[in-house]
């Protein structure tokens, strides 16, 4: 049978979710726990890869296995009693077994969190910045987002992808009581895809771009013509969308 898991976790203590020979991810951690309480070896196969430090409200992994109802019924419980704070069981359900967690996904959701100036509660969950942005510039400037397809000026440099397209949904900017909140969702992202628009959108909200700029940045398909890469800690998945036809 195949199962999906539904989990979330706090990316700080971990470089990113995918298994690293000399540092500690959130897929060893969680294939650890998943292992020993089924005692068998049970890999898991992620919706995609979240990078060093970037946080996931919303995760999704697949795998195979033959539980009882009794193991079913309390697997996610125990997870959670296994596994540290950082990491998070949702909830567990049986898929049909053709379903696949990265390739039946119909669209991923990021945030990215800004603060403004200092805040008590520390920079692991936001990028801090000390100038105003504006807003309405970058919310210009995000909707043109959704008028192409190829985004290799964004792309990881030295990347193995076949593709650079990607269809952006929705990309908006919304002001917080402490700074400002990005939301974009696509079909998929390029490696620090967000990252790098973000940092993008930013330098116009400064207003050391242009927005006719942009235009000019994803036509060049050049990552070095496009603005800095945000850190990772501002980053969260927070959603991604299956077909409802994928569950048993």
């Amino acid at each position: 049978m195949r199962y999906f898991l539904e989990f979330s976790y706090a990316g700080t203590n971990y470089h990113g979710w995918q298994r690293q020979p000399n540092a500690i991810s959130v897929q060893e951690v969680l294939e650890k726990a998943l292992s020993t309480l089924l005692k068998e070896t049970t890999p898991l196969l992620a919706a995609g890869r979240t990078d060093t430090g970037v946080h996931a409200r919303q995760m999704f992994a697949h795998f195979d296995g033959d539980l009882s109802q009794e193991t079913f019924q309390q697997l996610v419980h125990h997870l959670n009693q296994f596994l540290p704070q950082d990491i998070v069981i949702h909830s567990l359900r049986e898929v049909k077994a053709d379903t696949h967690a990265r390739f039946d996904a119909l669209s991923r959701s990021y945030e990215y969190h800004i603060a403004l100036g200092k805040t008590p509660f520390g920079n692991s969950m936001h990028y801090r910045i000390n100038q105003p942005l504006d807003e309405d510039l970058m919310n210009q400037a995000a909707a043109l987002l959704l008028e192409y397809e190829d985004f290799e000026c964004f792309s990881k440099s030295r990347t193995d992808v076949k593709t650079f397209l990607c269809d952006i949904s929705y990309a908006h900017w919304s002001k917080t009581k402490n700074g400002y909140i990005f939301t974009i969702t696509a079909n998929r992202f390029l490696r620090n895809m967000v990252r790098a628009i973000v940092g993008t959108l930013i330098e116009i909200g400064l207003k050391k771009k242009e927005i006719e700029d942009l235009r000019n940045i994803i036509k060049s398909k050049s990552r070095s013509k496009a603005g800095f890469s945000v850190p990772a800690q501002g980053l969260f998945l927070t959603r991604i969308d299956y077909p409802i036809s994928i569950y048993k």
